[in-house]
């Protein structure tokens, strides 16, 4: 009977070990810290008391050879029965192996040449002009790390971390053609220097255009651009001046033409504690073509600026577009090494999904408002040509009572617009957009969600009304996330899950993104919506009309890396790594999506994570099964 018995237990584990469904593993391996023997006093080690007492008995008894050779063989296979229960039955996916180095994320200083103001008299700010930063960094670093001089920052106490972080200067004709050294803001010692490159301009497919300085001067002054209404025929611009309001006059034409029509911004100023805010310009052009590349100028007159964009496809369910994503970006070196990655990446990125946590300046004595303005100049390398679409975040609220600072999202609100009316919303802080083949809703984590808040009844009539026909796939962008495994911020996007997760499922969300967590996390395709009060039904089960949860929120912020994590992995994850990166989402059709995550510590190209997606509505498999279809 004991054999019997122990050939079940054979079978049962190994059963469990052939079911198993586990995701996948990154095999970038990578040694933090040499392994060190306990010292002998520890006290796992010690002696039993009493004169001569017995030691090692329990293991001595179990396995010793006079026992009974199927006993033996029992318990052996009892105790490789109980470990593989636990690999396998209590962990879901898999961990990523690579281990980042661990050192503190440090903001880049204001004098760092990414937050350089342009030149000129009240010129605009906040959007970008000149060359696109798009340096190939596997090429430059390496040349300055050769003859860097790097002296400790006195602000920091020991040197810069090597890391990827590019130059940007912009082209003047009276420019030497040569980079300083990439720690140039950071020491007094003259730099080496090194050719200035060519730098190729941040474009979707087919844009040849090399730059926009060929058509203005060169500036630096912070300027954004986001969708500005629900079809994508809309754009919003946004820029600041600082010495005066300047020109309000925002000129615009499509390419190849000289037909130039041109609308009025509205501007407006704010006051936050100490600070006081430039003047902030936001102009609309409105009634643009689908799929069509335009320029447009800002600052008129002395110091105009001159960009370009391009609109999106119409709506529909076969248009291929392409998505990035990023999060909790903050402004550090690591900050800059995300987003020179998902400038470089080979597959370009046509517009950005931000999933909330702009600039944390917050962070700082009296949330210092001037780390908002020096965001936005770091950013707007990529803002001022691509739509990002908003999220607003924790770091968004700027609610501090303690310094008369009581109105929430105050300069996030004053800076950063959103085409909220257009979807029926109330408020900026939650809205949709239509954009090629997806149907985007934003909401807010940090805004009422309750039954019959403003919030819940606008999401309760927005669902219905989405045509899958038109726009096939429906992404969520939310920055709390409601699936993470990570002890960082555990279960805090909870009753908003409760409250909305059932109408996940009910009209199945194929994609929901999140940051808030500083570090990367993909689910499987899970619902915890059986539960009711009485019945105990609170366990994630797999849910084929569930969406993916992804949590992006490892944009490199100054708050650091969440590296802790629960365990065992939960069943419901994927795949989850502690590491700064950026995402893509290539949507090829209605029925297949490509989805990459790339760790910034990789070359451009390299996907750390990958997966297909498909469609719940218009090819409902699953991806771990249907992979390869």
């Amino acid at each position: 009977m004991r054999l019997v018995g122990c050939m079940i237990s054979m079978v049962a584990v190994l059963s469990l070990v052939l079911v198993s469904n586990a995701g996948i593993t990154s095999d970038f391996i990578r040694i933090v810290e040499r392994s060190v023997d306990m010292p002998l006093e520890s006290d796992v080690f010690r002696v039993s008391p009493g004169f001569n007492a017995p030691q090692q008995k329990i293991i001595m008894a179990m396995f010793s050879p006079s026992r009974n050779q199927s006993t033996f063989l029992y318990f052996a296979l009892l105790v490789l029965g109980l470990t593989l229960n636990q690999a396998v039955i209590c962990h879901g996916g898999k961990t990523s192996n690579f281990i980042r180095k661990v050192e503190k994320s440090i903001d880049m200083p204001l004098n760092s040449d990414v937050f350089a103001a342009p030149h000129g008299y009240n010129a605009p700010q906040q959007t970008t002009s000149g060359h696109h930063p798009l340096i190939d960094l596997a090429t430059t670093t390496s040349r300055h790390n050769a003859n860097c001089n790097c002296r400790p920052h006195p602000s920091v106490g020991h040197s810069i971390p090597l890391r990827l972080r590019p130059i940007f200067h912009w082209t003047t004709t009276h420019r030497r053609s040569t980079l300083p050294c990439r720690h140039s803001s950071l020491t007094d010692d003259p730099s080496p220097v090194v050719p200035y490159p060519t730098l190729p301009a941040l474009t979707n497919s087919g844009d040849t255009d090399p730059t926009p300085s060929q058509a203005s001067p060169p500036r630096h002054h912070p300027v954004h651009i986001t969708q500005g209404d629900h079809e994508g025929r809309a754009v919003i611009v946004s820029w600041v001046t600082m010495e005066a309001p300047g020109s309000d006059k925002l000129i615009y034409w499509e390419d190849n033409t000289n037909d130039k029509k041109s609308e009025h911004a509205k501007m407006s100023k704010y006051k936050y504690y100490n600070y006081t805010s430039g003047y902030i310009h936001h102009g609309i052009i409105k009634h643009l073509e689908f799929d069509t590349k335009y320029y447009y100028q800002i600052g008129t007159g002395k110091n105009p600026r001159t960009f370009w964009f391009r609109t999106p496809p119409k709506p529909g369910p076969d248009v291929p577009y392409t998505f990035g994503l990023i999060g909790d970006l903050g402004q550090t070196y690591d900050s800059n090494a995300t987003l020179t990655h998902y400038e470089e990446n080979p597959k370009k990125g046509q517009a950005v999904l931000f999933v909330g946590d702009l600039s944390y300046a917050d962070n700082y004595p009296d949330h210092d408002n001037n780390r908002w303005d020096s965001w936005a100049r770091f950013v707007e390398r990529s803002t001022a040509y691509q739509p990002w679409i908003w999220t607003a975040g924790n770091h968004e609220l700027d609610f501090a009572p303690e310094i008369g600072e009581s109105k929430p999202f105050k300069p996030f609100k004053h800076r950063y617009r959103t085409p909220y009316k257009s979807s029926n919303s109330t408020a900026p802080f939650w809205y949709s957009i239509k954009r090629g083949p997806a149907h985007i809703i934003v909401l807010s984590s940090y805004s009422a969600y309750g039954k019959y808040t403003p919030q819940y009844n606008w999401l309760e009539e927005e669902l219905p009304r989405i045509n899958r026909s038109e726009t096939p796939w429906l992404i969520v962008l939310v920055h709390s996330p409601w699936y993470n495994s990570y002890q960082y911020h555990f279960m805090e996007g909870e009753s908003m899950r409760v409250m909305f997760e059932p109408w996940f499922v009910q009209h199945k969300v194929d994609l929901v993104f999140s940051g808030h967590v500083h570090a990367y996390e993909r689910s499987k395709r899970v619902s915890n919506i059986a539960y009711n009060i009485v019945n105990g039904h609170c366990t994630p089960v797999a849910d084929q009309s569930a969406p993916v949860y992804v949590t992006i929120g490892d944009g490199g912020n100054i708050e650091g890396l969440a590296n802790n994590m629960t365990q065992p992995q939960p069943e419901y994850s994927a795949f989850r790594e502690a590491s700064f990166g950026h995402a893509i989402l290539d949507i090829k059709n209605r029925t297949h999506a490509y989805y990459s995550w790339h760790r910034n510590q990789d070359g451009f190209a390299v996907h750390a994570d990958s997966t297909w997606f498909f469609n719940r509505v218009w090819h409902p498999v699953d991806e771990n099964i249907g992979a390869n279809e």
